[in-house]
């Protein structure tokens, strides 16, 4: 597909599809918002000290493993799958051009196994750790191909604007089950549940609402080249997705300040991606906070970050969305030095780092988002995507295991947390001294007025 395709779709069309495309932010936000952020990594810590019946040490495939350790080393884990399948993924959508397709595959995959999540309980924390490794490889394989999807509906000068629009009506759709997940949690006594039922049905619910939106978007958009047929082609389509990610990877080669991006937004973004996941256990584990606390916190960052995004896609607009990410690493770097110094069982100062957190979050992710766009050559964006995919969602392997390190070794969650500062400094120098225009060049495309 070129550019001229994308002009050539009228600008109806490409509004709905635009449309249906935000719905699955909607739609797979309530897993990052209720089971990662919030609910799954206290859960699962809880559910292995129970099993652990007072012993420092659980077992993991041979392996004595602290409670206190085990989610992020469950996480760690997950982003090593992710980094195998999330290239294979992206090259099999480019290849047999079944990109919607593929992308419900996943993101069934994933919600099915999040619906399982009412299982997890009397000290099953290996049941809970696989279904979560399953759970978030899909996920981060639907958003592949989902981000993928960015160049062909949207014109050039307006992908820091639709890319924005994705991502906060993403934290919309993610708060709303969120609150309703806080109403059954703080009320649980009233419906009839434990508060360990109440956690279950809030995971479980994350499945469902992931299953059933979906359905929008997989209405509303629509692949770009014709379909592969028969069963000949499949077979030459999964060949050929092997060769094609090798011709993928050597090729990157050609575009050095592509893969420049790509290596600054691998480390800075594995400290937003680490911190986002770590959040709650923190706040529970190390300030001691209820989890009413958190879970209101977590809700207020959720609609705050709406807002947020949509101010970093209008100042993007006005200052370039380079200068706008530069400037929200400062942030984030702030942001992990005062959590370091926070007090236990301070509950307001809590509030105010997750409104800092809230405005930076998504205008992070949604330019960077839109910058990686305008770097990769037309016709190859699931391809690319799942490159910058490894860099986003599978990156986080290395913060994880840095808390999970630290955690084992030193048992201080402080330490782990002031260990991420060191990503958003790196990737602020290296995001620095990437060239974008020259690199937008390269990849032959053209350059916006302000980037």
């Amino acid at each position: 597909m070129t550019t001229g395709q994308v002009l050539e779709d009228s600008p109806r069309a490409l509004r709905r599809e635009q449309r249906g495309w935000y719905f699955y932010d909607w739609a797979n936000s309530a897993f990052p918002t209720t089971v990662l952020t919030v609910f799954l990594g206290p859960y699962l810590t809880t559910i292995a000290e129970t099993a652990a019946q007072g012993r420092p040490y659980v077992d993991v495939l041979w392996f004595d493993v602290r409670p206190s350790a085990y989610y992020s080393f469950v996480v760690g884990a997950a982003a090593i799958l992710q980094i195998i399948l999330m290239p294979i993924a992206g090259a099999l959508a480019d290849h047999t051009g079944r990109k919607k397709e593929l992308m419900g595959l996943f993101a069934y995959l994933g919600a099915g196994a999040t619906i399982c999540f009412w299982f997890v309980a009397d000290g099953r924390y290996l049941l809970g750790g696989g279904l979560f490794v399953i759970a978030n490889t899909a996920f981060a394989a639907s958003f592949v191909i989902y981000n993928s999807f960015l160049p062909d509906i949207s014109t050039p000068d307006e992908r820091d604007r639709v890319s924005a629009r994705g991502w906060g009506f993403g934290y919309l759709g993610g708060g709303l089950l969120l609150a309703l997940n806080l109403a059954l949690f703080l009320e649980h006594d009233s419906f009839g549940v434990s508060e360990g039922e109440a956690v279950r049905i809030a995971l479980s619910s994350a499945g469902l609402w992931w299953a059933g939106f979906t359905v929008i978007p997989l209405l509303r958009l629509r692949n770009r080249r014709a379909l592969a047929s028969g069963a000949e082609n499949v077979t030459q389509a999964v060949t050929g997705t092997f060769r094609q990610l090798g011709r993928t990877v050597v090729e990157l080669r050609r575009y050095p300040l592509t893969l420049g991006f790509l290596v600054a937004y691998l480390i800075y973004n594995d400290g937003v991606q680490t911190v986002i996941s770590f959040s709650a256990t923190y706040a529970d584990k190390e300030l001691g906070l209820s989890q009413t606390v958190r879970i209101a916190a977590i809700l207020m960052v959720q609609f705050v970050a709406f807002g947020g995004a949509l101010l970093l896609g209008r100042l993007a607009v006005s200052y370039g969305a380079k200068r706008v990410v530069l400037g929200a690493l400062v942030g984030w770097t702030a942001v992990v030095a005062v959590a370091y110094f926070l007090p236990k069982g301070a509950a307001l100062p809590f509030f105010a780092l997750g409104f800092a957190i809230a405005i930076v979050m998504g205008g992070t992710q949604a330019l960077s988002r839109s910058l990686f766009s305008h770097v990769i050559p037309v016709g190859k964006e699931a391809e690319y995507y799942s490159l910058y995919e490894i860099s986003d969602k599978g990156s986080t392997f290395l913060g994880s295991f840095t808390l999970g390190l630290a955690l084992q070794f030193t048992n201080s969650y402080r330490l782990g947390i002031i260990s991420l500062v060191i990503f958003f400094v790196l990737g602020f120098v290296m995001l620095a001294a990437v060239n974008l225009p020259k690199a937008i060049r390269a990849a032959g495309n053209p350059v916006p007025e302000r980037i």
